[in-house]
């Protein structure tokens, strides 16, 4: 029992320095860095609201400021130069980061004051063979043709078949599926990536119209076919049309090509119609009264009698024929 007793000490002795020699050479290597955590360490700028925002109202640049945080959520803006002007679209606190979803997007951005977006019918024939972009700036012009179901004689709603300027230097905000960089949605970026339509054959474009002028587009729409004449960007040149001017009116005035262009065309005036027509007859002129005149009397005429009358002597007979 005793040998037992000597043998565990022993056993747990030789244990206990083997231990501590473990712990010994634990301690003689190098311990690895510990990164030090400084909890609130601002690394990246945010833009936030330095007031509550309404919605609705565009963002003045006295309405934000620049935080720095930890880390920038999705969405949120580093830089505050291209958020003056935008519109929220729910109301925004104080201290809160400004991002893409409490933000307006598309084509309204687009829009100048005192202008409206507005879609009008193209096809490969009116818009310079699916050619126009957006950003460019183009001139509409618009048919109009003569009512001929009206018969002749008729006073028809179109006098003449005539064309003319309608808008002068119009920007196009989109045509087709392409839109202007920055107004469309995630799923239309590969069109806007070349700024080219995704179909070949574009059916709509946007136009940034005046409000004064809307009116004007939608009836020469609806009434005529409309024409789109891309111009080069540089070129300011204008003309204020006569709205419901005669035919020519404007030429009067000027003889640029803008003038022109706004005073108008007639097909008969093209054609050489009215200088080949002949003058019409004049309508003949209303018969003289004639005086009165008493209505003649008209003879009398005897009967003719079938009798064959005899005279013998004196005597006078009558036998029936």
């Amino acid at each position: 029992m005793a040998n037992i007793t000597r043998i565990l000490a022993v056993s747990l002795i030789v244990l206990a320095v083997l231990l501590g020699i473990f712990a010994w050479s634990l301690s003689r290597r190098p311990a690895a860095p510990v990164p030090q955590i400084v909890q609130g360490q601002a690394s990246f700028p945010v833009v936030v609201a330095a007031r509550d925002l309404p919605a609705g109202k565009s963002i003045d640049a006295d309405a934000l400021t620049l935080r720095m945080a930890p880390s920038r959520g999705a969405g949120e803006f580093a830089d505050a130069t291209g958020l003056v002007g935008r519109v929220p679209l729910v109301a925004i606190t104080a201290n809160t980061p400004l991002s893409e979803a409490n933000l307006t997007t598309g084509l309204a951005d687009a829009i100048a004051p005192g202008e409206r977006a507005i879609a009008v019918r193209v096809d490969e024939g009116n818009a310079v063979g699916n050619r126009v972009r957006p950003g460019n700036f183009v001139d509409v012009f618009f048919m109009l043709k003569r009512d001929m179901s009206a018969g002749p004689g008729t006073d028809a709603e179109v006098g003449a078949t005539q064309a003319r300027l309608l808008l002068s230097r119009v920007r196009v905000l989109s045509f087709g599926d392409a839109t202007l960089p920055g107004t469309s949605d995630a799923a239309d970026a590969p069109a806007n990536a070349a700024n080219t339509p995704r179909s070949a054959g574009a059916r709509t474009a946007v136009l940034a119209v005046r409000t004064a002028d809307i009116d004007a587009l939608t009836l020469a729409e609806g009434a005529g076919r409309l024409v789109l004449a891309l111009r080069n960007p540089a070129d300011t040149d204008t003309a204020e049309p006569l709205a419901m001017a005669p035919l020519l009116a404007s030429i009067r005035m000027s003889n640029d090509g803008a003038s022109r262009a706004a005073a108008g065309l007639s097909l008969e005036a093209l054609a050489g119609a009215q200088a080949a027509r002949p003058a019409r007859p004049s309508a003949m002129p209303p018969l003289p009264a004639m005086p009165y005149l008493p209505a003649a009397r008209a003879p009398r005429v005897q009967a003719v009698s079938n009798d064959l009358e005899l005279i013998r002597g004196a005597r006078r007979e009558k036998v029936a024929y």
